[in-house]
């Protein structure tokens, strides 16, 4: 293979080229592919020279890559002071390129950093000899800037003054899983008096094993392993972790390997998949019970890499799934469709589920609305993490020294900035067996003194984002805010003191330390605040959020949790206290009514209502209500809790209130969640600003689905899926619909709305009726059908309003709901 590089230097550069050896991966499958390029920079040296690593990998492609990259040596002012480029080709190989920098060559002291851009094209598209001029590779980068990738490390040039840092003792670690019965240095470290109450728990959250395509055998891993092929499963992988000094293993099998295949295992038995799953549950069941102090997570890694993105969920029990087998049955218990991450978030939600962006890229993963990481209220709630680092997938390292590592932060800070309170985390994503071993990195979990390390209270600690990322396990990063912990979110007035509290327990000391700002919702970039460990700022009035960021003397970074702060008008110290509240409750059968009493000094600015941990429903007025249909419960108990927030964003959560369900004669049960729509677009996916409360008034409460209603030509949708169990006797559509429409005319149907049942993939099945404007009147008209020829089966309630004329006509949709006996 011909080495294709150019370069324009500042002085004199030495490069070579190495090429790794790796064979292909067993997978092919599109769903897999991605551009992944890397960059190792040493941060220190005991020589001025140094060497800058790109290593560049394509995992599935199908054809011969050119990958166009530039290298810029950035000066502490963000100047170009030294740059290289070149044009590498690749395929099916991960290749390495080696630029050895000569040295400062009459450079300043002080912490400098190295960028690299690159971006893949296919050698077809290209011709056949590239172009390497730095012109050239400029203008490609340019051109794939939604493909790029981008990666920065720091680098220090003679001696870097160090920062002045507060006075911080660690905060103690875990001594029940000290290796061997002895304490490491961390779980040597008392808290100084008066320190902050908690215990850290040092983890990786993402890893592989037999249950889908990790767990290969160290002496012959070199990619993704064939789904269910290889040697090592769960129970391994938390004995491994354990052994290896780790508190917290999370292993997070591709939700959709559980039918042993890349693509889609038409012949697939769906209890097999279900039962592999619930074995891994167990699986981290029984190692928790024999090895207390040590919490092994069993979850699942849903979505794909190309035209998608990879999220782990933490803490469900149920196998979520979009595969069909060739009958047409879903391998697996919940169905997911396949990139819609505005329904998985909602789903998450609703079912109390916590998760984590994993190896985000800035642009072309989590879509919503064609946004990528785009933002939504129930996403919100459910993604608490956002990985910032992640070691080489593939590495067989197990000594902790794995150089190949990509940074996430940039992607991570654009969650931040379109609305999600999510932490930072480093994690390795393992597919070999070396789980936690391949680095030093981990994310640091803070759980109170005193309280045993379980499920339940990782998941709370992830659900108040009190976490930290670490790329050294010996070393901590706690952020406060005027005493508030990292994580929190606070109303503030006057002023705001922020402290990067650093702690390194095996005498490591910070270079560099940052406080970064940005805004929840504005969509824009972060910028650097100030550069000290303990900075003092009144915020503008409004909405602002704050991480700290420190380098230790070795280059190894940590990120802290971030602090949400409303920042208000006048003096004080604003409103820290939390709202009182208490729920209560009202009949058995047909219609509960659910109550609250919510009181705070500066005002209630909503309600929620949870029966058994399932939101229900929202009431933002006073008094605080809202009815239920028993329908939608099984006979029994259950239990009710109010969550109220205040209009600082302080909550509270109510004492559950324990209630009965017993509906009378022949069961029913109502499937359809929100089905009134009072909780906005929880639970059903519809076009921007169909769910609404104002204009025309809601059959009953105050949120309706309104489609259409522009007088111009538009097309509007709202549907929910949900599966029709294969038990049932009878299955019925319901709902409540009002025409209202300018139109004048008796016989043209002009603006037309569809009802019909779609399949999981969108397909038509059946199309139940069609209204028009030619239906419009005065009052809500109750419309109902037979949907029993669908049970056991998934499908979407759909409603689709397609408006064709100048002349307005608005279909308006409430209290939807599919019951069945």
């Amino acid at each position: 293979m011909r080495h294709l590089t150019s370069f324009k230097l500042f002085r004199p550069l030495a490069i070579a080229l190495a090429l790794s050896a790796s064979p292909v991966v067993m997978a092919s499958e599109a769903d897999h592919r991605e551009f992944d390029a890397t960059l190792h920079v040493p941060y220190a040296a005991s020589s001025a020279a140094r060497t800058f690593t790109l290593a560049f990998d394509y995992p599935h492609v199908e054809r011969q890559q050119e990958v166009s990259w530039k290298l810029e040596l950035l000066g502490p002012a963000g100047q170009v002071v030294q740059q290289w480029h070149g044009v590498q080709r690749m395929f099916q190989k991960p290749v390495e390129v080696k630029v050895r920098w000569a040295g400062r060559a009459g450079l300043a002291d002080g912490v400098y950093q190295v960028r690299m851009q690159a971006v893949s094209n296919d050698a077809a598209e290209r011709g056949r000899e590239p172009d390497l001029s730095q012109e050239s590779i400029e203008r490609l980068l340019a051109a794939g800037a939604d493909a790029l990738v981008e990666q920065r490390w720091d680098l220090a040039i003679g001696k870097t003054a160090q920062p002045a840092m507060p006075a911080f003792r660690a905060l103690p670690a875990n001594k029940a899983n000290a290796k061997g019965g002895e304490l490491s240095s961390v779980q040597l470290a008392a808290p100084a008096p008066g320190s902050l109450p908690y215990t850290v728990y040092f983890a990786n959250l993402h890893s592989q094993t037999n249950h889908s395509d990790g767990g290969g055998a160290l002496g012959s891993c070199s990619g993704s392993q064939a789904p269910q092929s290889a040697a090592f499963g769960p129970a391994d992988a938390f004995a491994y972790a354990r052994n290896k000094g780790l508190d917290i293993l999370a292993t997070s099998e591709h939700n959709h390997m559980f039918d042993g295949s890349d693509g889609t295992n038409t012949s697939a038995s769906p209890a097999t998949a279900k039962a592999l799953f619930k074995s891994g549950l167990a699986a981290a069941a029984d190692f928790n019970a024999a090895n207390p102090g040590f919490l092994g997570v069993y979850g699942i890694e849903w979505g794909v890499i190309n035209n998608g993105g990879h999220l782990n969920i933490f803490n469900t029990p149920e196998l979520l799934q979009w595969e069909l087998n060739s009958s047409g049955q879903l391998i697996g218990d919940t169905l997911t469709p396949k990139g819609d991450y505005s329904a998985l978030y909602t789903l998450m939600r609703q079912r109390g589920w916590v998760g984590q962006f994993n190896h985000p890229s800035s642009s072309g993963q989590f879509l919503v609305g064609g946004v990528p990481l785009g933002y939504t209220a129930d996403g919100d709630e459910a993604m608490v993490l956002c990985e910032v680092l992640n070691t080489s997938a593939f590495s067989t390292n197990t000594s902790e020294t794995e150089t190949g590592r990509s940074s996430f932060e940039g992607a991570c800070n654009k969650a931040l900035e379109a609305g999600f309170h999510i932490a930072f985390a480093t994690n390795q994503d393992n597919h070999c067996a070396n789980w936690g071993a391949s680095y030093s990195n981990r994310t640091g979990v803070l759980i109170p003194n005193g309280t045993p390390l379980t499920q339940a209270s990782f998941i709370e600690a992830l659900k108040a984002r009190r976490v930290f990322a670490t790329m050294d396990k010996n070393a901590q990063l706690v952020l406060t805010a005027n005493g508030r912990l990292m994580g929190e979110r606070f109303s503030n007035s006057g002023p705001l003191n922020l402290v990067a509290n650093f702690a390194s327990t095996s005498g490591r000391t910070a270079s560099t330390v940052s406080i970064v700002e940005g805004v929840p919702g504005r969509k824009g970039t972060v910028s650097q605040l100030a550069s000290t460990a303990d900075t003092t700022i009144t915020p503008s009035v409004g909405e602002h959020y704050y991480y700290a960021k420190v380098t230790q003397d070795d280059g190894k970074i940590l990120w802290s949790a971030p602090v949400w702060v409303t920042q208000t008008a006048g003096g004080g110290g604003g409103d820290t206290t939390a709202p009182t509240v208490s729920a209560s409750q009202s009949g058995s059968s047909g219609t509960i009514a659910l109550a609250a009493t919510a009181s705070d000094a500066g005002g209630i600015s909503r309600v929620e209502f949870y029966v058994d941990n399932v939101l229900k429903g929202v009431d933002s007025t006073a008094p605080y209500a809202l009815s239920l249909d028993s329908a939608t419960l099984s006979n029994g108990s259950h239990q009710l809790t109010a969550k109220a927030y205040d209009v600082a964003l302080n909550s509270a959560v109510s004492a559950p209130i324990g209630f009965s369900v017993s509906n009378g004669g022949t069961v029913q049960q109502q499937l359809l969640l929100n089905s009134g729509f009072e909780s906005g677009v929880s639970g059903w996916v519809a076009t921007a600003g169909v769910i609404n409360a104002s204009g025309q008034a809601a059959h009953g409460g105050s949120w309706k689905a309104a489609l259409n209603g522009e007088g111009a030509a538009n097309t509007d949708s709202v549907y929910q899926q949900v599966a029709i169990p294969s038990t049932a006797t009878s299955a019925k559509l319901g709902f409540w619909l009002k025409v209202v429409s300018s139109e004048t005319t008796t016989s043209s149907a002009y603006d037309k709305l569809k009802v019909q049942v779609r399949s999981g993939g969108n397909a038509v099945l059946s199309t139940l009726a069609t209204y028009s404007n030619l239906n419009k009147g005065t009052s809500y008209v109750q419309k109902s059908f037979d949907l029993t020829a669908y049970k056991g089966q998934t499908v979407r309630i759909y409603f689709e309003g397609v408006e064709g004329s100048t002349i307005p006509t608005s279909f308006l949709i409430d209290d939807v709901t599919l019951t069945i006996q």
